[in-house]
């Protein structure tokens, strides 16, 4: 079958994982690009209704274009490379095998850093992150469970408290006894989630994004303008773009047997997510993230084959969207534009709020669009908790 050879050539005889941790390399067959590439050009293209833009979903005339460049000038070996120059290693927690990198700083007092990605994300998000932050942090970032190399899942139930406690255990195993945690998408959520499962070694948590949504009307009057215009496209995204959020939080089982066998499909379906998540200025997808990083993503989750246990996290967090329980351990939270829409009003109801800063660059992918101030906003803001 086709994903026991994925496993196979990705994973040799790591596949029998343990509690120990496991050196890890990427290492695609060949036989996969080859089938990757074959399927993207025999792609058997949807009709559409013209004129019509972004406004019902990703344009023909654009994904053609994209997916010619996938089949004809994309390298996965040079991304696969980069990967690897970067020490990896896998490890089973609570039943499922979880991948990370692990990067040690030279620096003596440097501080534990856990780095969480969101959905449609993976750990290629903090790839250029990687060099400035090992030399002020030991740096810890995972695949999410289900995501790119932790995946496919092996039971139910991965919600963010639970992934939260995978990582606890996971710096645990590491030999960190106290560490930070940052994360964007639903990377915030487990970060959130980090400091009700683990407050005795967690020592500070950072978001970009925000952990919650605006509970506020676009016409209360005590909002400012800022926060005005962030419920505003808040409701916007939800009324235009918030489909896939429903599909993945009731079907994403169905959903996932046209992503996994059209690569094209898959390839829609997070360049849309990018188009409407990304700088608002800017009009492509690839305009505001490197074409070749978000085709590195995307051949992620198609050579994983995880497109249902990737959107899982959302099936399991639908029961619970909103709730949070206390939080004492100190959060700074950084917005990027409007593209990131939570109010500090909210934050604090259940946060340890001690760090906001708005910024007008950048969008709802940071680490991507706006790795300068990212960059600057996690060394400032742990700098106190060394």
């Amino acid at each position: 079958m086709r994903t026991e050879r994925v496993r196979k050539g990705f994973y040799g005889s790591d596949m029998n994982t343990n509690t120990g941790i496991h050196p890890f390399r990427v290492d695609v067959p060949q036989a996969e690009l080859d089938d990757l590439n074959d399927r993207v050009t025999r792609a058997r293209w949807a009709a559409e209704t013209p004129g019509q833009g972004w406004a019902r979903g990703t344009p023909v005339d654009y994904l053609k274009e994209l997916a010619a460049y996938w089949a004809d000038g994309y390298d996965w070996r040079a991304w696969e490379a980069k990967l690897n120059a970067f020490p990896q290693f896998t490890t089973e927690i609570d039943g499922q095998r979880v991948h990370f990198l692990h990067v040690r700083s030279e620096r003596p007092d440097a501080l534990p850093l856990l780095l969480t990605h969101g959905w449609p994300g993976s750990v290629v998000e903090f790839l250029e992150l990687i060099g400035p932050l090992s030399r002020d942090f030991h740096l810890v970032i995972p695949s999410l469970p289900g995501f790119g190399f932790s995946g496919p899942l092996t039971e139910s139930g991965w919600n963010t408290r639970r992934i939260a406690r995978a990582w606890a255990e996971l710096m645990r195993r590491l030999g960190y006894g106290r560490y930070g945690a940052q994360g964007g998408d639903i990377g915030s959520g487990v970060t959130r989630e980090l400091g009700v499962v683990d407050p005795e070694h967690v020592v500070a948590l950072h978001v970009n994004g925000g952990t919650t949504y605006p509970s506020a009307t676009e016409d209360d009057p005590t909002l400012t303008d800022r926060e005005r215009a962030r419920v505003r496209r808040m409701n916007e995204f939800m009324s235009e773009a918030g489909g896939y959020i429903a599909i993945q939080s009731t079907r994403p089982q169905t959903l996932a047997y046209g992503l996994s066998d059209s690569p094209v499909g898959q390839l829609a379906w997070i360049v849309d997510k990018f188009r409407d998540m990304t700088n608002l200025e800017k009009e492509l997808p690839d305009e505001a993230v490197d074409r070749d990083v978000l085709l590195t993503n995307v051949t992620i989750y198609w050579l994983t084959n995880t497109a249902a246990s990737s959107a899982a996290v959302y099936y399991e967090e639908a029961a619970n969207w909103g709730e949070q329980e206390p939080s004492s351990v100190p959060l700074g939270i950084a917005q990027f534009t409007v593209q990131d829409v939570a109010l500090r009003r909210d934050e604090e109801k259940a946060n340890n709020v001690v760090r906001w800063r708005d910024y007008d660059k950048g969008g709802h992918f940071a680490a991507l669009e706006a790795p300068d101030l990212l960059l600057t906003e996690i060394r400032e803001f742990f700098a106190d908790y060394r």
